[in-house]
């Protein structure tokens, strides 16, 4: 028996090109965080692993996808967005925005603003 990947990794890469299916149509499967970052940027680098155990403890109830800004065509995302510095996050939920934070935060701070924003 060969294993292979879970259909939706929790967390995952996301560019502009697939962020209309891979995030705002399969936020409505489950709530969806989109990390904001840029490789340059230090907070960013202190903000992921806080938020990818986040993502771990929520065990499936919760994806985290990364949208880095200086990939291609993402600036495009972050404008639309109107993503004003480095690392935002915003969660979306059934197709909309349900909140947002910049900067960097510990796990509490994002579990605390998690159960903020989300319904249980």
């Amino acid at each position: 028996m060969s294993s292979s990947a879970p259909p939706h990794p929790p967390i995952f890469e996301v560019h502009y090109e697939d962020f209309q299916t891979q995030v705002i149509a399969a936020s409505s499967e489950q709530p969806i965080l989109v990390d904001f970052w840029a490789d340059w940027c230090g907070p960013c680098h202190a903000l992921t692993p806080h938020l990818k155990r986040v993502v771990e403890e929520h065990a499936g109830r919760l994806r985290l996808a990364k949208v880095e800004v200086d990939a291609g065509e993402n600036m495009r995302l972050a404008g639309h967005y109107r993503v004003r510095g480095f690392p935002t996050v915003i969660l979306f939920q059934h197709g909309e925005e349900r909140g947002r934070f910049s900067g960097a935060r510990s796990r509490i701070q994002i579990n605390n603003w998690l159960q903020e924003h989300l319904p249980e």
